[in-house]
Order: C-alpha cells, then structure tokens, then sequence
C-alpha cells in the first residue's frame, strides 16, 4: 500500500520529536553537572555531552527557516565568567553571565513552542475528519440503546469496531499532546464493549474528550493580527465617519461559513454538544450541525430539543420554496432521534414565497419547527461577538 502524505508527514515529525526530546533529556544531564558558583574543573562526560548535543542540534530541521543557534560554554569558561562577574561586582553582570549560560534550554524550550504548534496544524484538519466520523459512528450506535437488550451485552454492530478504529486514529494524530479529559475512562469502555459501556461512551466520555480535543487544537490561544502598535495613539487621532454594518460575507468560503455558526453555537449558554454531521452525498459537499438547545423550566424541569442547522453560504441566490422542501426531506437522514428544530443558515436571504411556506408550517401541528438565521440575523448575532468578526476578517 503507498504510504499516504499525512503518514509520511506524521514520521517526520516523529523523528524530528524523538531527536528534540534527546536534547532536552541532554540538556538535563548537562545542567546536574554545572557548578554553583565559582568552579574550575574538568568533567569528560560533560564534554562528550556537549558534542553529542551539537550532532543532535544539527540534526533538528528548520521550523519556517527558524532553528536555534546555540553556543554552549566549558565548565572552565562558566567559572572565569563568573569569577570576572564577582570582581565587576555589578549585579547586571551577575545576571548577564548566569543568563548566557543557561540560554540553550530556553531555545530548546522556543523550538518546541514552535514544533508543537506546527505539528497542531498539520493534523488540524484532518482530526475534525475523525471526530466528525466518530460522531456518525454514535450516532448509528446510538440505535442499539433503544433495544430491550440489557446493558451487560456486547455491542455486536460493525460500527463499533470503525469507532474503535478513530479512535486509535486521534491517538496517533494526537502525538505527544495530553490526552484530555475522560480519555482513559473512555479506553477502558472501548474495551469492554458492552451496551452500558456504549451509554457511558455517548453520554459523558466522548462529549468530554472532543471538548478537550477542540480547545487544545484549534487556535483558542493563537493571536490575530493587529494593526496598530498603540491603541491610545489610534483614540487620539479621534477617527469619524460612518459605520459599516454588513459583513464580508464574500471573504468566506463555504467551510469558513460553517465555522462561524459552529463559533456560535459552541460558545452560547444554552446549547449543548455541538458536532458536524458528515453528508457525503450532498451535491454542495456541506455538512449540516448538530447540537442540543437546552431550556430551564422553573416549574416543568429542563427540557433539551435537538436542533439541526443547515449552512447555506450563499451570495447571489436566495433560499426558495422548492430549496425549503428539499431541506426538509434532509432532515429524515438524521432520525432517529428526532428532531425538533430546523434552522437554515444563509449569507444570503429567503425568498418571500418561502418566508411564508415556513411561517405556514410553523402553524402546522408539525413537531419541526423551522428557522430562518438570514444574512441580517447572522449579522445581528455576530455584531456581539466582535472577536468572531475579527477571526474570520468579516469587517
């Protein structure tokens, strides 16, 4: 079989880690051996050391044309510059010396930064790939719960075995990155396979692990570009004008588009276990969002409404009568369970025809209730939430 790009990649990146982590294990074997103080001695181990850390540190490719130069001092000339730091006897000199000796494990230390970061967005896209796959997998799971069957029977269907399977996937796209929460509860249900291990997989393991998954791998902590130095210095300027209310839409491709709504309905109060749902044969290629909107009652309890959003990144038509239909015969590919509300979201606008043939179903005695989230909605949500605005460049 040909080794696939992504795999030829990921073994890079392995040897280029297991060299990275022989040089921070180096390094602490280096450092035990620096004196306190002043001190002038001769250790061959640590000279070894030091050309075995130079082969290594050769051997580390480049991340974005950037690798550490890193100069490392005998333990001779560590005691001289510190003897001359005592006879200056200026702390600044102290603190200059002590600094360049131990400069090496802080350029170790901005490699890995940056080798972690890059080894994040190499798997970036293809993770979302298998944490939507898992989700399918649940999902036709989830009909072996509905059966009388009692919980300490094994799983006997085929998808549990694919289930299985990405789950060893995100383990070694994963890497060296912490294993989030739940992780080990959900191994140890994988392995013993049976219905009651299946509920607990649905209901707490997976809904945990792929929160974990989703804050450690897609850019919480990484910056958007600014482009100013001084915000006082902008305020000052006093800045006039009019205001432009409509978004970008334009800068958006239909994934981008898909993100945006998940944006927003995975950081609402009130929503619950958001997740793509892969359609395949769809002719636009797009995936449909899933998640649970929750209201509290304080009199009749909690209730949780399953809620299917339908993207439609859509610039020059609108949403008609016949694509209102059509929509609606989608949604029968996910039930069960049943759905209870429809939204379709659009960067464009619904036709008049439409808005009434979904105002006229929503008086039906359907249990669906459609929405409609048009461009003025999304715009109305999103002016909020000026840091969506800002990650996506719809300004």
């Amino acid at each position: 079989m040909t080794e696939s790009p992504l795999n030829a990649a990921l073994r890079v990146f392995e040897a280029a880690e297991a060299n990275l982590v022989k040089l921070e294990k180096l390094w602490l074997e280096m450092e035990s051996v620096i004196p306190n103080g002043v001190a002038f001695l001769e250790d061959t181990s640590y000279e070894n050391n030091c050309r075995n850390f130079e082969n290594i540190l050769a051997s580390l490719p480049k991340i974005d044309g950037w690798k550490p130069e890193i100069y490392l001092m005998d333990l001779n000339e560590i005691g001289q510059n510190r003897l001359d730091a005592m006879e200056v006897g200026e702390i600044e000199c102290h603190v200059s010396v002590e600094s360049q000796i131990y400069e090496p494990v802080k350029l170790i230390r901005q490699y890995r930064y940056r080798f972690d970061r890059k080894r994040r967005e190499l798997v970036r896209d293809t993770l979302q790939s298998v944490i939507d796959s898992i989700d399918q997998d649940l999902r036709d799971l989830a009909i072996e719960l509905e059966s009388e069957s009692e919980i300490n029977e094994a799983v006997t269907r085929p998808s549990f075995d694919d289930l299985k399977s990405h789950i060893a996937e995100i383990d070694t796209l994963l890497g060296s990155e912490p294993r989030p929460s739940r992780w080990t509860d959900l191994q140890r249900h994988l392995h013993f396979g049976l219905l009651g291990d299946l509920q607990d997989i649905i209901k707490h393991d997976w809904p945990s692990v792929k929160s974990g998954i989703r804050k450690s791998l897609y850019g919480e902590k990484e910056p958007i570009p600014v482009e100013v130095d001084d915000l006082g210095s902008l305020v000052s300027s006093k800045p006039s004008g009019p205001i432009v209310t409509r978004l970008n839409w334009e800068n958006l491709s239909p994934d981008d588009f898909e993100r945006i709504i998940f944006a927003l309905i995975s950081s609402e109060k009130g929503y619950e276990n958001p997740e793509w749902l892969m359609k395949t044969n769809a002719p636009d290629r797009g995936r449909d969002l899933s998640v649970l909107r929750v209201h509290h009652d304080p009199l009749g309890g909690v209730f949780r409404h399953r809620t299917i959003i339908q993207c439609k990144h859509w610039l020059s038509k609108s949403v008609s009568v016949s694509d209102i239909a059509e929509l609606k015969e989608q949604m029968k590919l996910w039930e069960p369970p049943k759905v209870d509300i429809h939204v379709i979201a659009t960067s464009g606008r619904f036709t008049s025809d439409a808005v009434a043939s979904i105002e006229k179903h929503n008086q039906s005695d359907s249990g669906l209730r459609i929405e409609m989230w048009a461009e003025s909605h999304l715009e109305r949500l999103l002016s909020s939430r000026p840091s969506i605005i800002a990650e996506y460049g719809l300004r």
